[in-house]
């Protein structure tokens, strides 16, 4: 049985209205125009959105990889979200040899990942090193005090301020930067406090 650490997002045990898996929802639904070709959903969870962008994209899709570092929460997700374009294997996003073991990607969806590892800037070059040349990563993140300051969740090394977060892209070639309340992703309005970043980028 897979554990609810409150951290990750089950939503078969969760209440339909919970505000966290809403959120998460809702940048599954928000990516899905993006998704194409042969996709990486990196630290994939429990599986469920994995499933979504599978079933929504399948005439777009060549298949879609759920990779995670967790050998329990891989099972759970083989055994509960099943489709035929949707495989799950065990990955770590900071090996430097994962691109030799999965490939490379098309579309890589990255939620909610870069907050639990220790170098942002490492990461984001893993991940563009998982990209295909005009591939799109979308990635998001929750913003706080910065990288320099610990975190006031024991999940999170750091959470990144709107600036910091929106720099993290500047090798891409294109960049689109939104920001998360609840379950409205836009572009910022005057006034209004976004607690999470959605980074749409392309290699």
């Amino acid at each position: 049985m897979l554990e609810d650490t409150g951290e990750r997002v089950i939503p078969k045990k969760m209440d339909s209205m919970n505000n966290m898996l809403l959120e998460h929802v809702a940048r599954y639904t928000f990516s899905t125009p993006y998704v194409r070709g042969r996709v990486l959903d990196i630290a994939c969870g429990s599986g469920y959105g994995s499933l979504k962008v599978a079933k929504e994209r399948k005439e777009q899709l060549k298949e879609i990889i759920g990779v995670d570092i967790s050998e329990e929460v891989l099972q759970y997700a083989t055994h509960h979200y099943y489709h035929p374009l949707l495989s799950f294997k065990k990955g770590d996003a900071m090996d430097s040899s994962l691109p030799q073991e999965i490939g490379t990607f098309d579309t890589i969806l990255c939620f909610e990942t870069i907050e639990h590892v220790k170098d942002d800037r490492l990461f984001i070059k893993r991940m563009d090193n998982l990209l295909k040349p005009g591939g799109t990563l979308v990635l998001s993140t929750p913003f706080g005090k910065g990288r320099n300051y610990p975190s006031g969740s024991p999940f999170h090394y750091f959470q990144l301020t709107p600036e910091e977060f929106t720099e993290l892209f500047n090798e891409f070639s294109e960049k689109e930067i939104y920001f998360q309340r609840g379950v409205t992703i836009e572009p910022p309005r005057k006034g209004i406090h976004y607690p999470l970043g959605v980074a749409v980028c392309k290699k």
